[in-house]
């Protein structure tokens, strides 16, 4: 038996099952090892043969459990009746699939297990077949709640999902105090997972911590001076404080991994808790994700542990308002001193597909935070997966109205109430946030992206309104608004995920159907191999379009490194000057250089040295970074249309060819093709948008990587007059890299991480699109007559494709009688209850 087949044995047991005939048959069976490395390839050269245990009961079906119709119903729960009815439509036409997918499945492994070799091309379409059978039902959408401390953050995700007190709400100096992610499930029980640093996190952060303490220490100062502390420093004592107990901050970093700490630190690093009910786990939650204020005489086993906490999982049992699928993640603002907590505050903000800034109605109209939070926003839609950005205002129940009249402009009609004026006044902060939200996002985006002709890129809410409706409607709080838009967003990606699904599946079938075929068998080679040639001369096409395209960002490159030279000086000093002196911030700018340019705080403005300086660069080549990433309409500065042009003509070609060369008994063969090439070049938009991040940072990371000698130096700087000394190493480390080349270092390594995309997605295409060719081609090797039959497979999945038409005309259907049923319904007014 071959060894690819010795690793079907590890991946699946199989079970004896007595047919009709009375012929023993093998059926695959998932094993604890498919569960735990469900990404394994299917065949692995020398793979060793385990032991196969038997199963007699549950007879294989699927690969993965299939969930009872009353799981699936509820799931839609959160979905109106018209919404609801596309959603079953989509699942049903997913699990039948699936169940077509997974009967072929059991077909093919029947009808080569005995068989000593198997061509590659069967062990393809068995790849294809299980990754299809094993494919997630959809991949989250993650909403990041973005936004400054007591921005109200936490109290809109109750008001969403209707707990008015579930997370812990700013009273005072009390919020949440990081990462926190709130999804729904199938689960009966509300349930929370908090994950914390692992051992050798936090062994990492408790040097720097010691370092920031131990290393600031001026000869001269006495230990009273704590009007002089930096925020960096107070908050390194309150950590060790918190762990260790009082009198940590004075021993050094060997001591204190000697030292117990204070409360409980479970092995796993992962913290469960479980309620049956919403306020029990919010009372048992609470004490982990709210920040502690110093002067907090209350301390418990859970505030003993908050500095080791990395973030928190909060998954509500079946969600009538938030549909599964959906994650609400609430974000911090600033980052955090932890190197690993700090990396993966970034990573969280770039796998949000959606981000809502959150700001209040107080500190919407300026503030450096409120901009530094837009701006991160829209990087996030540079280097992430981000393709949503909207301002959410809150607290906009709050106004004074006598100041409110008397600043506002005469010869409006007149306000009669409280009521109207706060109506009004959010009208009028949604036209004007929603123009300079536009300018900014213009000067940052491609001219024709999708997100510049969004008719809702602000929101005013009121979370405490949309309990009490003193003043406002349920409506006019716009916390169903932003429900509403959560779930279109989840049924456009269902509707999406679906469609290509059905339409990869049906590709397999067409194959695997065609490979019984006899007919026409001698000319195929004829055929393939013009066809090969007709694919090598098109990726040679791709290859310069893809040149082509990144060649567009060689200009604004240079320009702006051009201004980084010129302006690097006047950036660096607006982060190192103080405008009240330099008290306290020497342990700041200390714990800036610990990090390599960068600190992170819960509680203050973020520092970057690296992306301060490299700033001018991105000014430069932000529109057109994202214009080479964009997806829509055609054009020479746009990769992935590039890649739809050569899906396309590739799949002309092959028509072409099939037409010229009597492909008519085969056409099977062809679809399969032309099928497959839109599943191999749809899979590069995820390769793509992972390099995306990386080549986007590669400009800070080259400059942080050059600067990091003089980081170095400059955190090694003790006793009187520290900072000074501090900020002249930096400055004069500064001038000596830019001198030796620094910002042109970073733009050569952005230009050779393009290279590197270019050459992944040419070695992607030629490597699957030759795997596709020689499978479609390997008809002659005698072995697919004794394939078995899966015609009637063949059968079910063509209607299931032809059935995606149908519940996409159902589904205009229904949105365009929703839409005059609203036309025709009566609006909700009146004033609330008084």
């Amino acid at each position: 038996m071959t060894n690819w087949f010795h690793f079907c044995l590890c991946k699946y047991d199989f079970v004896t099952v007595a047919t009709k005939d009375c012929i023993p048959q093998l059926v695959p069976h998932v094993c604890t090892q498919a569960k735990k490395y469900p990404s394994t390839p299917l065949w692995t050269p020398g793979a060793k043969a385990e032991k196969v245990t038997s199963v007699n009961d549950n007879l294989f079906k699927e690969p993965m459990r299939k969930r009872r119709r009353s799981d699936r119903d509820q799931r839609f729960r959160a979905f109106p009746s018209m919404e609801q009815s596309a959603l079953k439509e989509y699942e049903k036409l997913e699990s039948r699939t699936r169940r077509v997918l997974s009967n072929t499945y059991q077909k093919l492994i029947q009808s080569v297990f005995l068989d000593d070799s198997i061509p590659n091309g069967v062990k393809y379409l068995i790849n294809r077949l299980l990754t299809l059978i094993e494919k997630p039902l959809l991949d989250p959408i993650y909403i990041g709640l973005f936004g400054s401390t007591g921005a109200g953050k936490s109290s809109l995700i109750n008001a969403i999902i209707q707990q008015a007190m579930f997370l812990p709400v700013s009273g005072e100096s009390i919020c949440t105090s990081c990462i926190v992610q709130v999804s729904s499930g199938c689960c009966e029980q509300y349930e929370a997972k908090i994950h914390l640093l692992s051992d050798q996190e936090w062994k990492e952060e408790l040097k720097n911590l010691t370092k920031l303490l131990h290393g600031t220490e001026e000869p001269g100062r006495e230990e009273a001076d704590v009007w002089d502390r930096g925020d960096a420093v107070e908050e390194a004592i309150w950590k060790l404080q918190m762990i260790y107990g009082n009198g940590a901050e004075r021993k050094n970093y060997e001591e204190l991994l000697r030292a117990k700490p204070k409360g409980k630190i479970p092995t796993s690093r992962i913290i469960t808790l479980k309620a049956e009910e919403a306020g029990e786990l919010s009372v048992k939650l609470d004490p982990y994700i709210r920040t502690k204020r110093r002067d907090w005489d209350e301390e418990s086993a859970e505030t003993q542990i908050w500095p080791l906490i990395k973030h928190v999982e909060v998954t509500l049992p079946k969600s009538e308002l938030i549909p599964e699928g959906v994650v609400l993640v609430d974000i911090p603002g600033t980052g955090d001193f932890n190197t690993k907590r700090d990396e993966m505050w970034k990573k969280t903000i770039d796998k949000c597909s959606v981000i809502w800034v959150i700001s209040d109605i107080e500190r919407v109209s300026g503030g450096r935070a409120h901009e530094d939070l837009l701006n991160e926003s829209i990087k996030a839609c540079q280097r992430g997966f981000c393709r949503d950005v909207a301002l959410v205002v809150t607290k906009t129940d709050k106004l004074h109205l006598l100041e409110y009249l008397r600043e506002r402009k005469m010869g409006n009609q007149a306000i009669q109430s409280q009521r109207e004026a706060v109506l009004e006044r959010n009208e009028m902060i949604k036209l004007q946030r929603n123009r300079i939200l536009k300018e900014k996002l213009k000067r940052k985006l491609p001219a024709d992206s999708k997100l510049l002709e969004a008719s809702d890129l602000v929101y005013t809410v009121s979370a405490q309104e949309y309990w009490q409706q003193a003043l406002l409607t349920e409506e006019e709080t716009e916390i169903p608004k932003l429900r509403a838009y959560i779930r279109k967003r989840l049924l456009d990606k269902k509707r999406r995920m679906v469609t290509k699904y059905v339409t990869e599946a049906f590709g397999l079938l067409l194959l695997t159907d065609s490979f019984n075929c006899t007919e026409n068998l001698p000319n195929e080679y004829l055929h393939m191999s013009g066809l090969r040639r007709s694919v090598e001369e098109k990726i040679q096409l791709l290859e310069e379009a893809i040149d082509q395209c990144f060649a567009h960002l060689a200009r604004p490159l240079q320009e702006g490194v051009r201004n980084a030279r010129t302006s690097y000086r006047r950036a660096l000093g607006a982060c190192l000057a103080r405008s009240r002196g330099n008290q306290g911030f020497h342990q700041t700018l200390k714990a800036v250089c610990l990090k390599n340019g960068i600190y992170a705080s819960r509680t203050r403005t973020r520092i970057d040295l690296n992306e301060a300086i490299t700033q001018p660069i991105y000014d430069q080549i932000d529109p057109v970074f994202g214009g080479i990433f964009r997806a829509g309409t055609p054009s020479s500065s746009a990769l992935m249309p590039h890649i739809d042009a050569f899906k396309h003509s590739l799949q002309e070609k092959m028509t072409e060819i099939g037409i010229r060369n009597g492909w008519k008994l085969d056409s099977c063969k062809k679809s399969f093709l032309i099928q497959e090439i839109s599943a191999i070049l749809g899979g590069l938009e995820a390769y793509i948008l992972r390099k995306k991040r990386r080549i986007y940072e590669s400009l800070t990371a080259s400059v942080q990587n050059d600067l990091k000698p003089c980081y170095e130096e400059a955190a090694q700087i003790t006793g009187k007059k520290a900072c000074e000394r501090m900020k002249d190493v930096i400055r004069r480390g500064v001038d000596r890299q830019v001198a030796e080349g620094m910002f042109e270092r970073a733009q050569e390594r952005m230009q050779h991480q393009f290279q590197q995309l270019k050459n992944g997605i040419t070695e992607k295409v030629k490597g699957s699109i030759a795997t596709m060719l020689t499978l479609a081609s390997s008809q002659g090797d005698a072995l697919y007559k004794e394939l078995a039959d899966v015609k009637s497979e063949y059968k079910e999945m063509e209607k299931l494709h032809r059935s995606l038409r149908e519940v996409a005309e159902n589904a205009v259907l229904r949105r365009g009688m929703q839409d005059f049923l609203l036309r025709m319904s009566p609006s909700k007014a009146g004033p609330p209850k008084t």
